[in-house]
C-alpha cells in the first residue's frame, strides 16, 4: 500500500489510497440496511402484478392473521402523505412526484399497493406474499418504438437553416439509433431504516443526496424540516439510482411514525427493476451534412425517449450536441413518449451517455461517407467556441485527447477497409469516439476544525458513493495545512453536517473545494490570532498579518517555515481546545448567464475480437485520454474512468431491461437473466489524464470525472464492430445473431 504523504506539496494529485478502504474491507462499515435499532421492525411491500388498472379490493384477513404481523398498510390507513413542493432548484427533487397508495389506479408493474409490517423480515415477507389483491386490469402499453408517438418536439438549441444547409449537401447521413431501457444495479440494495420519536425523524437511507432526501420527507409528511436527519456514511454505490428519494423510502417513514417503532425496509433485487428507476429507452434520428473536405454543414437531432404516465422524465441526449463540434446551421429538438412503466431517473451519464452513442455512430458513418479518417473528421470540425451559448470554453483538451489516444493507440496502423486486419483467425475492429460532460458545482458549506492535540475535523453533508470523496475532503485540508492525512477526520452523510451537495452529475468534488478552503483559511486565521497573544518567544506582539501557517507550524512570514511553532502548542498555550472555521460557496449549476461553457472532454479507442466461426465478439483493449482539469487523486481518478469503461462495455455488448407485452413485468429482472459486464468481459484498459486545471470552476482547476468515462464507449464500441464485420449497429446493445452471414 502506498504511503500517505505528510507535505502540502505532494498531496494533491498524488495517488492515494482511500481513507475509508480499511474500515470497508474489514466490515466496520456501516451501510443503510446495518442499522439495527431497539425494537425494530420490518416492512415489506406489496407489489402490483400488473402495469395497467386499479385495485379493486385487498384481502388482507390470511396475512394479518399470520404470526409477528403487525400492521398492513394501504391507502386507507397509511396518514397523511402530501406531495411536494415545485422544486426551483436542486433541492427538494422527487422523480416519482404521487405519494405511495395516494389512490387505486396502477400505472406500472410493481407498483407498491400495500406494505406488510411484522417482528421479522421472514414474517413480514410470508405476510406479504398472501395479500390477495383483486385488479380491475387494462392492456398496458410498453412497446419499445416511440417513433409512434405523434407530440410536437420541442425545439432544444437552434441555430442558422438546418433544412436549407441539408438539401444543399454534398455528403449527408441520416440514421436513427436506440438505446434500451437499463436498470441500476449497484451492490447495495436500496434501504431504509425510520425511527421517529413523537417529534423528531431519524432516517438512514441509502441515498446519493442526504440534504434533498431531508427536504423531500419534510415537505411530504409536514414536519419541520430541522426536525428530520437523514444519515448515509456509506454507500454501496447508486450510479444516480439513489439521487433522489423513492416510494419505499417514505413507506418505512410511514409505519415508523405510525407505529412509533424503529422500521426497516430493504427492497429486493426484483423491485430494483420495478421502482427505483431506469435509465429510459431513447431513439434518435441524427441527420448530419458535410461538403467534401469534411467541414459538417449541418446538425440535426430528434430524439424520444419513454417516461411513467405520470411523471415527465427527459433523458437529455441533446445535452453535448450543440457545442461538440462546429457547424453553422443546427437543431436540436426532444419529445416523451408515455409508458406502464415506472418513472425514469439519472443513470451515470444521463443523456450525454445515449446522446453521444448517436452523435459519434454517426460521425463514423459520415467518415465512411466521406472515405475519411474519424479521427480527422472530427479533428476537422473543433469549435473554437461553445457555438450553443455563444461563449468562451473555460478550458477545452478535446484535440489534444483525440491526437494523444491515437497515438498511444497505434490508430495510424488501421487498415480502413472493413475486416482486412486480423490476429491469427481473429479479425479486428478498431473505432473510436469523443466524448464530454458537464463541469458544474453546487452550493457548499463545510466546516474544518484545527484540535489542539494536533488532529483536524472537516464536516460537510455531502457523501461518499464509492468514488473518494472521505479521501478528497482529507487531501484538501492537509493540502492547506501540512497535517499528515491520518490525522484528519472526515465525517460525511449527515444533515446535521453543514449542508452539501448531491453526489450526482460528477460536480460533487468541484463544489466542496471553495467551501472547504475557505473553512480552512478562516480556522488557520483564529491561530494565527491566537499565536501573536501567546507566551512562544519567537512569535509573541506579532500581528496575524505577519504570520504564515505552513506545513502545521505558524511561522513569521520573513522567516524559515521550520523555525515556527506546532499549532497544537500555540493552541494549548491560548488555551484553547480548537480552532474552527466555516466555508460556504455558491454553485454554477443553472446560472442563468454563464460566463464559460465548462466541460471535460476525453476519447476513447477501442479494439475489438470477432471470431465468426464460434460467433464470438469481444472488447480486446481500449484507450482513453480524459481532459478534466486538475486531478486530485490519480489512483481514485484512475479507478474512476476504468469503472465507467467497463460499465461503457456492458452498455454496448449487454444491458437490456426487457418488457413483458402482456403484462409490463421486466422480463429480466434479476442478475442471471439481466447481463453486466464482469471481469471476464473487462479489456486491457489503459487511461491518461492531460491535468489541465480548470481555474474557472474552482481555486484547484478541478473537475468531476465520474460519468465523463462511460460516454462515447459504446459508439467506439459499435464502430470497431462495423470495422471488424461491416455490420452497422444502430439499435444497443450488439446482437451476435446480428453479426452472423444471413442465408440467401
Amino acid at each position: 500500500m502506498d504511503m500517505i504523504p505528510t507535505q502540502n506539496t505532494s498531496v494533491i494529485g498524488a495517488s492515494l489510497p482511500r481513507i475509508d478502504g480499511p474500515l470497508k474491507v474489514s466490515g466496520a462499515a456501516k451501510y443503510a440496511s446495518d442499522h439495527f435499532l431497539p425494537r425494530m421492525v420490518y416492512a415489506v411491500p406489496v407489489c402490483s402484478t400488473i402495469a395497467n388498472g386499479s385495485v379493486v379490493n385487498l384481502d388482507l384477513a390470511a396475512a394479518d392473521s399470520m404470526p409477528g404481523v403487525i400492521a398492513i398498510y394501504h391507502k386507507g390507513n397509511i396518514g397523511s402523505l402530501y406531495r411536494t413542493e415545485p422544486a426551483t432548484g436542486i433541492d427538494g427533487h422527487i422523480d416519482e412526484k404521487r405519494p405511495p397508495f395516494e389512490d387505486d389506479a396502477i400505472h406500472y408493474y410493481g407498483q407498491y399497493v400495500a406494505a406488510v409490517v411484522a417482528e421479522t423480515f421472514e414474517q413480514a415477507e410470508a405476510a406479504a406474499h398472501a395479500v390477495k389483491v383483486t385488479y380491475k386490469t387494462e392492456k398496458p402499453d410498453v412497446t419499445t418504438d416511440l417513433s409512434s408517438a405523434h407530440d410536437e418536439l420541442k425545439a432544444e438549441s437552434e441555430r442558422g437553416n438546418v433544412a436549407q444547409a441539408w438539401a444543399s449537401a454534398a455528403h449527408k447521413v441520416d440514421a436513427t439509433y436506440s438505446t434500451p431501457a437499463e436498470t441500476h444495479n449497484p451492490i447495495e440494495l436500496h434501504a431504509t431504516v425510520a425511527s421517529w420519536d413523537g417529534q423528531k425523524l431519524l432516517v438512514h437511507e441509502s441515498t446519493q443526496a442526504v440534504v434533498n432526501h431531508r427536504i423531500v420527507v419534510a415537505q411530504m409528511f409536514g414536519i419541520p424540516v430541522e426536525n428530520v436527519q437523514v444519515i448515509s456514511r456509506f454507500l454501496g454505490s447508486g450510479f444516480g439510482g439513489k439521487l433522489w428519494p423513492w416510494t419505499h423510502a417514505l413507506i418505512a417513514v410511514a409505519a415508523a411514525r405510525n407505529l412509533n417503532r424503529p422500521v426497516k425496509l430493504v427492497i429486493s433485487r426484483k423491485m430494483m427493476f420495478q421502482t427505483v428507476g431506469h435509465r429510459p429507452r431513447t431513439q434518435q434520428q441524427i441527420q448530419l451534412s458535410a461538403s467534401p473536405d469534411g467541414k459538417l454543414t449541418s446538425l440535426h437531432q430528434q430524439f424520444r425517449n419513454h417516461t411513467s404516465i405520470l411523471d415527465d422524465y427527459k433523458e437529455d441526449c441533446g445535452e453535448a450536441t450543440g457545442f461538440l463540434y462546429s457547424t453553422p446551421n443546427l437543431r436540436v429538438a426532444s419529445g416523451l413518449v408515455r409508458r406502464n412503466v415506472g418513472t425514469p431517473t439519472s443513470m451515470r451519464g444521463p443523456g450525454a451517455v445515449p446522446g453521444l452513442f448517436a452523435l459519434e455512430s454517426a460521425m463514423d458513418e459520415l467518415a465512411i461517407e466521406l472515405k475519411m479518417d474519424p479521427l480527422e473528421l472530427r479533428l476537422r470540425n473543433e469549435p473554437e467556441k461553445d457555438e450553443s451559448k455563444n461563449i468562451p470554453f473555460s478550458s477545452r483538451h478535446l484535440k489534444e485527447c483525440l491526437t494523444v489516444g491515437a497515438q498511444k493507440f497505434g490508430w495510424s496502423k488501421r487498415n480502413a477497409e472493413v475486416g482486412s486486419m486480423r490476429n491469427g483467425s481473429t479479425v479486428l475492429g478498431w473505432g473510436m469516439a469523443a466524448c464530454t460532460w458537464i463541469a458544474e458545482r453546487l452550493p457548499c458549506e463545510a466546516s474544518v476544525t484545527l484540535k489542539s492535540d494536533g488532529t483536524a475535523r472537516v464536516a460537510c453533508a455531502t457523501q461518499d458513493i464509492g468514488t473518494g470523496t472521505y479521501t478528497i475532503l482529507a487531501q484538501l485540508v492537509a493540502a492547506k495545512t501540512g497535517i499528515a492525512m491520518g490525522k484528519i477526520e472526515v465525517a460525511l452523510g449527515d444533515t446535521d453536517l453543514p449542508a452539501g451537495p448531491l453526489s450526482g452529475g460528477s460536480m460533487a468534488t468541484a463544489s466542496v473545494i471553495p467551501a472547504v478552503s475557505e473553512a480552512t483559511a478562516k480556522a488557520i486565521q483564529v491561530i494565527l490570532m491566537a499565536a501573536g497573544k501567546g507566551d512562544a518567544s519567537t512569535l509573541k506582539g506579532k500581528q496575524p498579518d505577519a504570520l504564515a501557517f505552513s506545513n502545521g507550524l505558524v511561522h513569521a512570514k520573513d522567516a524559515a517555515p521550520e523555525t515556527g511553532v506546532p499549532f497544537a502548542e500555540i493552541l494549548k498555550h491560548a488555551n484553547i481546545a480548537a480552532a474552527s472555521g466555516s466555508g460556504k460557496s455558491e454553485g454554477t449549476f443553472l446560472a442563468k448567464e454563464p460566463k464559460f461553457s465548462m466541460h471535460s472532454y476525453g476519447a476513447h479507442f477501442v479494439e475489438v475480437g470477432w471470431q465468426p466461426e464460434i460467433a464470438r465478439l469481444r472488447v480486446n483493449r481500449t484507450v482513453t485520454v480524459i481532459d478534466a482539469g486538475r486531478i486530485l487523486n490519480k489512483r481514485a481518478g484512475l479507478n474512476q474512468i476504468e469503472g465507467a469503461i467497463v460499465m461503457g462495455v456492458g452498455m454496448g455488448l449487454f444491458e437490456h431491461t426487457h418488457y413483458d407485452p402482456r403484462n409490463g413485468a421486466p422480463i429480466n429482472s434479476n442478475l442471471a437473466d439481466y447481463i453486466v459486464a464482469s471481469h471476464a468481459d473487462t479489456p486491457e484498459i489503459d487511461v491518461t489524464f492531460l491535468d489541465y486545471p480548470d481555474t474557472a470552476l474552482n481555486e484547484l482547476g478541478a473537475r468531476g470525472i465520474g460519468e465523463i468515462g462511460m460516454a462515447g464507449v459504446a459508439a467506439a464500441i459499435t464502430s470497431a464492430v462495423h470495422h471488424a464485420t461491416g455490420v452497422r449497429v444502430r439499435d444497443l446493445p450488439v446482437h451476435i445473431e446480428d453479426l452472423l452471414p444471413r442465408n440467401a
